[in-house]
């Protein structure tokens, strides 16, 4: 994801891709007037020519009606900052899990199942609400880390339901696949589709099954007409919008910085596409979203500590 910045407590890593896009951040939108949640969310990944600390991040989201986030992690490190900072943060809640593309690094190293064991204990931690992401990725895998990308899913699966969590998936180019895998292990009782990649086809599926789907910024890009058909025919109550930021910034700010406080952005997008109120809208994904997760606010945050917030990295 980024290069590894375990000493700072405002993010773990810096995102890569730095040539060819503009660095600088979006200005605020206009804010929404019935507040939501961003269903998946990357604080832990700074991002722009000047980063922002993950607090300046949830004061412009609440600034424009983002009332909180899930933030995600996707290996031991960014799992433990997710976990670490959600137990002190109001404004958000966290997912842990081990990323597909890393199961197999951990299962080369050997340390697949110790690193699986440690999610399992970080299910437990207050205010760790979901397990994610975790799923399946054929785009960035070779065939030689499939196995290991299956025990990992399974596992995660497992590790949901043992605790009644929700479930983040991540699933690029392996959509059958995943699917299949839900089916035959038994999904949790709330499964979501993280940055929903699939068709109108895919959505109806996830109907069935009442799988929700979290669209992302992307679904506003020219070339995603699969998204819009997508969001077209999926039940209202099953839909979620994230910006998987720093990643996939709606238009009209492709390539730049994405932040939680571009949520009313894609929002509104969705809303229009459907020809429906964004209010209206707005009011139906935060009550979907507490019945994934619950309200941020049924579970108390303890002090920080009082020196710093947590650094990445350390337990």
């Amino acid at each position: 994801m980024g290069d590894s910045n375990a000493g700072s407590s405002n993010y773990v890593r810096r995102r890569e891709q730095t040539s060819g896009r503009d660095l600088s951040y979006p200005p605020l939108p206009e804010g929404l007037v019935v507040p939501v949640y961003d269903n998946h969310t990357h604080l832990e990944i700074a991002d722009g020519e000047q980063p922002i600390d993950y607090r300046e991040h949830l004061d412009r989201a609440s600034s424009v009606g983002v009332r909180g986030v899930i933030q995600v992690g996707g290996d031991l490190e960014t799992s433990r900052w997710s976990a670490q900072i959600a137990a002190i943060e109001p404004r958000m809640l966290a997912a842990v899990a081990l990323h597909p593309n890393e199961a197999p690094v951990y299962d080369a190293a050997g340390t697949l199942d110790d690193a699986l064991a440690e999610i399992a204990e970080l299910a437990t931690r207050p205010r760790v609400r979901a397990i994610g992401e975790t799923g399946l990725d054929f785009f960035r895998t070779a065939a030689d880390g499939l196995a290991a990308q299956y025990r990992s899913f399974e596992a995660h699966i497992q590790i949901a339901k043992e605790n009644d969590l929700a479930l983040q998936i991540h699933d690029r180019e392996a959509h059958r696949e995943v699917m299949d895998t839900l089916r035959r292990v038994g999904a949790p009782e709330r499964t979501v589709f993280h940055c929903f990649s699939g068709d109108a086809e895919m959505a109806r599926i996830c109907a069935d099954h009442g799988w929700y789907m979290s669209f992302a910024g992307n679904v506003t890009f020219k070339n995603a007409q699969n998204l819009r058909e997508a969001l077209e025919v999926a039940p209202r109550s099953l839909i979620l919008v994230e910006t998987d930021a720093p990643f996939l910034t709606p238009m009209p700010h492709r390539g730049r910085p994405n932040a939680p406080y571009l949520i009313p952005l894609t929002l509104r997008f969705m809303a229009d596409h459907l020809g429906t109120d964004a209010s209206m809208l707005a009011a139906q994904i935060n009550s979907n979203t507490e019945l994934v997760y619950g309200r941020w606010d049924s579970e108390p945050v303890a002090e920080p500590p009082r020196e710093a917030a947590p650094s990445g990295g350390v337990a």
